[in-house]
This record gives C-alpha cells, sequence and structure tokens, in this order.
C-alpha cells in the first residue's frame, strides 16, 4: 500500500539562493503548502525583498555557500527564527559556459565552490542537525548536466555529476538514520541561469514553478530522483542500456551536442554581468574577513600572557 503523502504544514525550510529563479518559486510553493520559509541568497537585499513579497512570516537571510561560517550562521538564524529545521534545499548555483580550454581557472574555481563544495557543507550542516533528530529532509538540486555531458559545459558538468553522486551516497549512508534524501534533475529551465541557450529538442522548457511543484512532491512523498520533465528519467534509464554510439545518437538527436555550444551572448549579458559583481562582491566579504581574523590575531599577540 502506497503511503499517505505528508503534510508540509508547519516544517521549517531552509533554502539557498532563495531570492530567484527556482528558488523563490520554491519559496512560493512551499509558503502555499503551510510551511515556514527562509529564503538564503548571497544578495541580502534580494533575500529581505523576496521574504517581504511572498509574505507568510517568511524571512530573508544572507548566506554565501563556499563559506563554512556563513552557511552555519544561516541555519542557525533560521532555527533561532522559525524554529528546528526540517528540510534544506541546496538550490544555489551557477552555470558559466564556453569552450573547456578558454575557461578561466577561477571561472572553474567558482563552479566547484559553488555548484558542488556549497552542497557538500550545506548537506554537513543539515545532516548533523536531522541525525541527531532522526527526522529530516535533504534536496540538493542537480541538472540533466549530471547525468550526461556536453561540449562548452565541462566543468558545470562535473559539478553537477557530483552533486548526484553525493545525493546517492548520502541517502544510502543516513537512510537508516530517519533522513531523506533527493536530487531535483531538471532539464535547462526558463530562468535567467539558462538565458540565451536552446532547449532539448522535442520537450517544453520548464519553468521554475514546475521545478518547484516537483520539489514539493519529493518532500511529500520521500522519492530519491525527480527528472523535470518526468519523462527524461526514462530517456535517462534507456541510454544507459543501449551502446555508447547509440545513446551519442539519441543525444544529438535531442541536442545535447548543441546545448551549450552557441550562446546568445547578448541574451545572456544581463546574468554575466549579476555572476561577476557577485563574485567580486564574495570575494570583498572574504578578504575583509580574513583581514579581521589577521587583526585579531596580531592583537591577541600584543596581550601580555
Amino acid at each position: 500500500m502506497a503511503k499517505a503523502p505528508r503534510s508540509l504544514g508547519g516544517r521549517v525550510v531552509a533554502i539557498t539562493g532563495g531570492g530567484r529563479g527556482i528558488g523563490r518559486a520554491t519559496a512560493a510553493a512551499l509558503i502555499a503548502q503551510g510551511a515556514r520559509v527562509a529564503i538564503g541568497d548571497i544578495a541580502y537585499e534580494l533575500a529581505q525583498q523576496t521574504a517581504g513579497e511572498l509574505g507568510s512570516g517568511t524571512i530573508g537571510l544572507r548566506v554565501d555557500v563556499t563559506d563554512r561560517d556563513s552557511f552555519a550562521s544561516f541555519l542557525d538564524a533560521v532555527e533561532a527564527q522559525l524554529g528546528p529545521l526540517d528540510v534544506l534545499v541546496n538550490n544555489a548555483g551557477i552555470m558559466p559556459v564556453g569552450p573547456f580550454l578558454e575557461e578561466t581557472d577561477a571561472t572553474a574555481r567558482s563552479q566547484v565552490d559553488i555548484n558542488l563544495y556549497g552542497v557538500i557543507t550545506g548537506s554537513k550542516l543539515a545532516l548533523e542537525r536531522f541525525a541527531a533528530r532522526r527526522h529530516g529532509h535533504l534536496v540538493n538540486i542537480a541538472s540533466i548536466a549530471g547525468k550526461s555531458g556536453a561540449p562548452c559545459g565541462a566543468t558545470y558538468c562535473a559539478t553537477k555529476h557530483a552533486v548526484v553522486g553525493l545525493s546517492d551516497s548520502l541517502r544510502r549512508e543516513f537512510r537508516s538514520a530517519g533522513v531523506d534524501v533527493s536530487v531535483v534533475i531538471p532539464v535547462g529551465t526558463n530562468t535567467e541561469l539558462y538565458s540565451g541557450l536552446p532547449q532539448l529538442r522535442g520537450l517544453k522548457t520548464p519553468e521554475p514553478d514546475d521545478v518547484a511543484a516537483a520539489i514539493v512532491d519529493a518532500l511529500r512523498t520521500g522519492r530519491f530522483e525527480v527528472y523535470v520533465p518526468k519523462v527524461m528519467g526514462l530517456v535517462v534509464r534507456s541510454t544507459a542500456l543501449v551502446p555508447l554510439r547509440v545513446a551519442d545518437a539519441l543525444g544529438s538527436l535531442l541536442g545535447v551536442d548543441r546545448a551549450f555550444t552557441a550562446p546568445d551572448h547578448a541574451a545572456r549579458a544581463a546574468y554575466d554581468a549579476r555572476m561577476a559583481d557577485t563574485a567580486a562582491s564574495a570575494k570583498q566579504v572574504r578578504s575583509d574577513k580574513q583581514a579581521t581574523a589577521v587583526a585579531t590575531a596580531e592583537e591577541a599577540e600584543k596581550q601580555p600572557v
């Protein structure tokens, strides 16, 4: 007998990258289910603005997912203001595209730091809470790029493959501890992150609300692997059963090989500019933090023993 869907009423949910796109849509969908939501974003003003617009007691907080202290402070603030954490949605991510040999080391490192290390850090911080309480649900947002490779998106694909593998490992490790883990795998969604890029052939471009609905479904059912649209799950499983040349041919038919190769740079200009500003801001915050730590250490050395 199938289990009855779980109620999300009163559940405390934290969402990274929650100021816009999939994160914002997910917050709205969960609020509609009666959840108590905290929006985390590296852009503090945007997090506060979005929280205010969504209402229902939603709070907006700053979080830099690449900084463990920042992430820990974010979750501490969520619990202080809303109560014990029930759900973490690791949604924050970036997607620069371009030829692999033209990608700078800084760009590669940023993707790994945000898309992977941020998910690892958030997962650890949430799971230590969940495991102690024998209750909780971790949701990691991956991508169909985590199930296949695509030219001119190598590092991004690598980070999303890692998120899928991480999520499966955590599912197996924590399933006896009363903790659920889900990984959500959408195709290119109609957000700023995917602006200027073609959709896979034959598929309707999902909206953020479609992904949000899938996340809500995962939380209500406990389902681990969630594709958006659902048909992509069948495509992925089918290609795993055929020879590589056949899988490559199917990928070419769907347009995988051209997904990142010819972006409309004018259409992506706003996204690229925002990513540059965000990176500069995060770098400045880390620099200020390091300078403060050095100054504190130097002051401590001056104190008499």
